[in-house]
């Protein structure tokens, strides 16, 4: 047998038929293919093309979601910048790399800017067009049967009784079928021997909703953060709060927000309660149930008293207030060496994160003493115990028995710095720690009610504990915006999942009929609505009708 390789041909005969011309002989080359090039032009419409697909949408959007995280999880300079220089100093060259990129600027750094770019300019470019094409479906009629309906998933054929037995003629019988689709919910239209009827085009008109209201959403969130604001303030009970500018611990106002128009009004925490559950076991045991904070507000002199719980905040002036955190606040009185009161009243305390027990640390500064500064650095055990090894730990996160622990120290607390410092810490880098009688690193150990004497004459009483809130206090003037954009998002998905897009053909031939059907996209349910439609065209009594025939 004749041998075929890639320079020799075999003719029909066996014989053989020489060698092919090779690609760089003078025949044509048949086997090269020529590329064509697309340009910058050609590029550039390739590039508009996938950003403007849905697919790249949605990846943009969940980027974005991605690149908030940061935000969150890293302190941001223009909320609180003394956390970001404490941040720095504590992680040196990760914190300078963190800086470099624009860690602690997320939301005003260039690539966050860039990637909420892309994702509008995406949106809309996939919008109109598609918006477009979704108006001119609508109005445009159903299109004409093919030739073959039973190549169709959906189809059912059968005689119709009252055809043949002459009750109906072929355009009676069109006429109550395209009756019949049209109640259906179909729109219809006839061509000659069939009817042509299709539904379902609020799918893509949620589709559009859904997507329209993203770009809403995406648009209402930065026109919120333009013109409105967010502060955060630690409340004491007993303690009033005055909406001005001095008065928060931190305040974030919108590019285009005037602090010069805050709202006026107050508000005081009367009374804060929480409640954990003692009666559980296991990983229960100590678990928050409750907090319920009773504030009065007072706006234009009428007062109202409320209760704000998590996730149930209060509206004071059009300003949202919001239950975000808690915690306890030892009441510490001490006196320098004269005896004189230098500081007195609550300290907030910050609970240590995970610890189902409240165990709060915080810092006290006395820079009014006579002779020289002190500070304290403690811990506060809301009910404290010994643990297996002999260690002070709080093992309930209520008030059964509160023991504050601390450590003095004298010397410049820094506080002519000028460099911002945290009031739940203290810098002691430039103080000596008190010690006692033997030499050894003072401790103080005190319980509501008692005093300890300090070794330089002055003394330091722990009187009692009060509760605390950390709250925000934001205003959005897009919220009304907001709840819609949210509905909507809401409404286009419902509709775009749950509303099938399909097209059905009734034809006759004499009395002969049949039913297609068929589905623009997932629809289980396409050869039932065949079936359904063919019964109540009269199938199924045509049926019985040869049945007892038979």
């Amino acid at each position: 047998m004749a041998d075929k390789t890639a320079d020799n041909t075999t003719t029909a005969g066996g014989r053989d038929a020489g060698p092919t011309a090779p690609a760089s002989g003078k025949g044509p080359d048949r086997t090269a293919v020529t590329q064509p090039q697309l340009g910058f032009i050609g590029m550039c419409r390739w590039a508009w093309r996938q950003l403007t697909t849905m697919r790249v949408a949605l990846i943009l959007l969940l980027v974005l979601a991605l690149a908030s995280i940061p935000g969150s999880l890293l302190p941001q300079r223009i909320q609180d910048p003394g956390r970001v220089n404490t941040f720095l100093d504590e992680n040196g060259a990760w914190g300078g790399f963190l800086d470099a990129i624009g860690m602690f600027d997320v939301y005003s750094s260039i690539w966050f800017s860039a990637v909420y770019l892309l994702l509008m300019i995406s949106l809309v470019g996939c919008i109109v067009p598609r918006a477009g094409q979704h108006w001119k479906a609508m109005r445009s009629a159903p299109p004409k049967g093919p030739r073959r309906l039973g190549r169709m998933p959906g189809y059912v054929a059968f005689t119709s009784a009252e055809v043949e037995d002459g009750e109906l003629t072929d355009e009676e019988f069109l006429d109550a079928a395209q009756a019949r689709l049209k109640k259906l919910g179909y729109r219809t239209s006839r061509y000659g021997d069939h009817v042509a009827a299709e539904r379902g085009y609020l799918r893509e008109t949620g589709n559009l909703v859904f997507h329209i209201a993203v770009l809403m959403t995406t648009l209402t969130m930065a026109i919120g953060s333009l013109f409105g604001y967010e502060g955060q303030r630690v409340l004491v009970e007993g303690d009033t709060f005055t909406n001005s500018l001095v008065a928060y611990d931190s305040f974030d106002p919108g590019t285009y927000y005037d602090p010069d128009n805050l709202p006026q009004f107050r508000l005081t925490l009367d009374d804060f309660e929480a409640t954990f559950d003692d009666q559980a076991l296991g990983n229960q045991f100590g678990q928050p149930r409750t907090f319920e904070a009773q504030v009065t507000s007072t706006v234009n002199g009428k007062s109202k008293t409320e209760t704000l719980k998590v996730n149930e905040p209060i509206r004071v002036a059009d300003t949202g207030i919001y239950l975000t955190g808690n915690g306890y606040a030892p009441e510490v009185t001490v006196r320098d060496a004269t005896g004189k009161v230098v500081r007195s009243g609550p300290q907030v305390f910050i609970p240590a994160n995970g610890d189902p027990g409240y165990t709060s640390e915080g810092a006290i500064k006395v820079p009014d003493a006579a002779g020289e500064q002190m500070g304290f650095v403690g811990v506060l055990l809301p009910t404290a115990t010994q643990n297996e090894q002999g260690d002070l730990v709080s093992n309930f996160a209520e008030l059964r028995n509160p023991y504050l622990v601390m450590s003095g120290y004298t010397g410049d607390l820094g506080l002519d710095s000028g460099v911002p410092q945290s009031v739940y810490t203290l810098d002691a880098s430039r103080m000596t720690q008190m010690t006692d009688a033997s030499g050894d690193p003072l401790v103080i150990q005190l319980v509501p009610g008692e005093t300890q004497q300090l070794p330089n004459g002055g003394s330091v009483t722990f009187d009692g504990v009060r509760r605390f809130i950390a709250v925000d206090i934001s205003q959005d003037p897009t919220q009304a915006l907001m709840f819609i954009s949210s509905a909507l998002v809401l409404i286009g998905l419902g509709l775009s999942l749950f509303i099938p897009r399909r097209r059905m053909w009734v034809r006759i031939k004499g009395a002969d009929v049949e039913v297609a059907a068929l589905a623009r996209g997932e629809d289980p349910m396409v050869e039932r609505a065949a079936r359904e439609l063919a019964k109540d065209l009269g199938s199924e009594s045509r049926d019985d009708d040869d049945d007892r025939e038979r």
